[in-house]
């Protein structure tokens, strides 16, 4: 991906045209539909040459907020992070290397994470790492029944 050419141009009509040409009526909904996808993934497919992860991320914050869904976004970001991080799962023995991954993963979460959430995920990073999941967890989507007990909705 040319990071260079994706700032050309109105990249925002060029993302939406794409999303339109997938039969998709939302950058949500076809993120939604990738819910492991990295930002990385999601952006090569829109176009490998000029949209950028930080784009879809960008237009996923702006959708969200419009529809009062902040939370379920930052639910979905955490899933592509571990997806990214721990393909197999949260590991059986949290050894130096596998706290490095799931570190990795929670930072990388938290740079995607508006304001307005960065106290609550901050204290999600902590729960998962104080209590651990059951070996193998990998959540698939942002209603996994654990991540909605750690990070409900805020109309919950």
């Amino acid at each position: 991906m040319s990071e260079g050419r994706s700032w050309e141009g109105n990249w925002r009509v060029r993302l939406y045209e794409r999303i339109r040409d997938l039969g998709y009526d939302s950058l949500t909904s076809f993120a939604e539909a990738r819910p492991t996808a990295s930002l990385v993934a999601l952006a090569e497919e829109l176009g490998p040459d000029d949209i950028a992860g930080v784009q879809v991320f960008s237009c996923l914050v702006v959708e969200a907020e419009r529809s009062g869904r902040i939370t379920r976004l930052v639910r979905g970001q955490l899933v592509r992070e571990l997806a990214e991080a721990l393909p197999n799962g949260w590991p059986d023995v949290l050894d130096d290397a596998n706290r490095f991954k799931i570190a990795v993963a929670l930072a990388r979460w938290g740079t995607f994470t508006p304001t307005t959430h960065e106290e609550r995920v901050s204290q999600v990073g902590d729960a998962l790492l104080a209590t651990q999941p059951p070996p193998g967890w990998r959540p698939l989507g942002p209603d996994d029944e654990l991540l909605l007990t750690l990070l409900p909705d805020e109309e919950a």
